[in-house]
């Protein structure tokens, strides 16, 4: 069901990702840790390239339909809480690639740094770790709106409905620091912003991103009254996510993008 959500609401996310991939620079000996790679679709663009993959992710669902259509003698799927990547023990990769993950994986707080180490004790001295998250400022008109519709129109609390936003989009600076003092040397990091446009099917679109991305918000809210939210949310958006020459819709994607080496 996830899975099948994903493909419908949130199509665009591996199709964006030439610069990532340019990033990664794929090598025929390459040996891959792709962390929370999803349903592989991401990492299906680089596979042909290297020697070995191995994609970790915490949904089940995703890991099933990465298995089923990539794995083979050179690509392994498992079912892994990236939180704690730490506590698995993956070492000998020449390179760690996130695409559109980290955001999500770095939410937690306790385990921000950990994860972080964990992908610098996984690369051989010398390795590369590549990735595109989130960035400051990302998609901050629906996080408001999030935010307006279930404090305003639902009676959350705003310390509630703040605790269940599930990202986390750092700056450059923070990105640098926390890299840096872990050990990595930092090649390149830059943030692009980058308006993306949402799925025109009606099974997707601006309501489908909502109830696809925006669930633990969601889930503060008895089943009953979650669909109303969702409606609300789009009420709020309509016209700033809406462009008028032909009603396509846009969110504000803030994109942090790098390269860091293992010295």
């Amino acid at each position: 069901m996830l899975t099948k959500a994903y493909s419908t609401s949130a199509s665009f996310v591996p199709q964006l990702a030439s610069t990532v991939l340019s990033y990664l620079n794929p090598q025929p000996t390459d040996r891959v840790l792709d962390v929370g790679c999803g349903d592989g679709k991401f990492t299906a663009r680089f596979l042909p390239a290297v020697g070995e993959v191995v994609g970790v992710d915490s949904s089940p669902s995703m890991i099933q339909s990465a298995t089923k259509e990539y794995a083979g003698p050179r690509a392994e799927f498992k079912v892994v809480d990236c939180r704690f990547l730490d506590e698995q023990g993956f070492t000998g990769f020449d390179k760690v690639i996130s695409n559109a993950a980290l955001h999500w994986i770095l939410r937690d707080e306790s385990t921000r740094m950990s994860t972080l180490r964990a992908c610098y004790s996984a690369l051989n001295p010398g390795g590369s770790f590549v990735f595109e998250m989130g960035g400051h400022g990302n998609i901050d008109e629906m996080v408001a709106a999030l935010l307006a519709v279930l404090v305003g129109q639902q009676g959350i609390s705003i310390e509630k409905a703040r605790e269940a936003c599930p990202w986390f989009f750092p700056s450059e600076k923070w990105m640098q620091q926390a890299l840096e003092e872990i050990g990595f040397e930092v090649v390149k990091l830059e943030t692009e912003f980058r308006p993306t446009r949402l799925t025109d099917d009606a099974a997707g679109g601006l309501a489908g991103w909502v109830r696809l991305m925006g669930a633990q918000f969601l889930d503060l809210l008895p089943d009953a009254k979650r669909e109303e939210a969702v409606q609300q949310v789009c009420a709020v958006l309509q016209t700033v996510v809406t462009r008028i020459e032909d009603g396509s819709q846009y969110l504000n994607y803030v994109r942090l993008r790098g390269v860091a080496r293992r010295v």
